[in-house]
């Protein structure tokens, strides 16, 4: 009877998620708020952000919450900052506790901030330059989310996150008079956003299949144009091949995954990711994003151990950006039993 129930849940949410898909008939959507779809964690974008339907700790709530139904530790921290384009930095934390070795499921608390850096402002007015200087400013946006996910049973978890989004994109000038007196305009929007998840153990070997939904929310404005948050729907896949042979798996583990993702605001995308850990300490990654314009393969490198019950870990990850900027990100994690 359980399995019936898991079989037509997992039908429901493929329904739905196909139901989605098709709803948006291709049309390609502009959207805002655009950083909530940049990766953070060093390890996933390592692995070309293809990491939909593996389980992990508290990070997982950035990509399917219900990866870290079967978090291990009792409490799992990671921070982590990405140098994006342009000299904009992506800065990141998670937390997740996991009491009674969740059998009450696994609660965390995720935050984003991210600094666009300074700009000069101008207006434009009748003297020699046609502008007038009006100071700097600072744009800026952040990210609160709270998050919950619990394993129904030894092969189903489900999760979600609710999230408050504010985006400050400084004050606009309005008006000046003759005076030189500025009136001003806030250009603050904050808004509520969703995110679910569910990841399914299929039971031949450690074969995975994870689906999420991110960033759901009504349309937000700023002025008059109302627009959409980047809404993102991904099935994923996943493996540890070494299952398939006979090799040590206690000194060897090889994990490939692959991701199909449907954006709200570009084409449909195939992210195929792969992750060589040996002596479950060193941890060599790499992927690649097909069907991205300046973006393609991805790098990374990651360290962990264990200390009397505290685990470690210090993940980098390298992504080349076309006409931009490298893309280098570095995250740390610490958990405790």
């Amino acid at each position: 009877m359980k399995n019936r129930i898991l079989i037509l849940f997992i039908l429901v949410v493929l329904c739905g998620s196909v139901s989605l898909v098709q709803s948006q008939d291709r049309k390609l959507a502009q959207t805002g708020m655009k950083f909530l779809n940049v990766g953070s964690n060093a390890q996933a974008t390592g692995m070309a952000d293809a990491i939909t339907s593996l389980e992990g700790q508290s990070v997982s709530m950035f990509y399917n919450p219900a990866a870290m139904a079967r978090q291990k530790s009792f409490v799992d921290v990671f921070i982590g900052q990405t140098q994006w384009i342009a000299d904009i930095n992506h800065n990141f934390a998670s937390i997740a506790f996991s009491p009674e070795n969740g059998d009450y499921g696994v609660i965390g608390v995720t935050l984003q901030f991210v600094d666009y850096g300074e700009f000069l402002g101008t207006v434009r007015a009748n003297n020699t330059q046609g502008f007038i200087n009006t100071g700097t400013f600072s744009p800026s946006a952040t990210a609160f989310g709270i998050g919950y996910s619990k394993a129904l049973s030894d092969r189903f978890s489900i999760g979600g996150n609710i999230k408050t989004v504010r985006q400050d994109l400084g004050s606009s000038i309005t008006n000046v008079d003759n005076l030189g007196v500025q009136t001003q305009k806030g250009n603050a929007l904050s808004v509520l956003v969703f995110d679910f998840g569910m990841l399914y153990r299929t039971g031949f070997h450690s074969l995975n299949f994870g689906v999420s939904v991110r960033n759901f929310s009504k349309e937000v404005k700023y002025q008059e144009e109302e627009f959409q948050l980047p809404l993102i729907f991904k099935i994923g896949l996943s493996m540890n091949v070494i299952d398939l042979t006979n090799l040590d798996r206690e000194m060897h583990a090889l994990t490939v995954s692959v991701d199909a993702t449907h954006p709200r605001d570009y084409p449909e995308q195939i992210n195929l990711g792969g992750e060589y850990l040996f002596m479950k300490s060193l941890a060599i990654r790499g992927g690649y994003m097909f069907n991205n314009d300046e973006y393609g393969y991805t790098l990374g490198l990651g360290v962990q151990q264990e200390f009397s019950g505290i685990h470690l870990g210090v993940d980098y990850s390298y992504m080349p950006f076309g006409v931009f900027s490298d893309v280098h990100r570095i995250s740390f994690q610490i958990s405790l039993k």
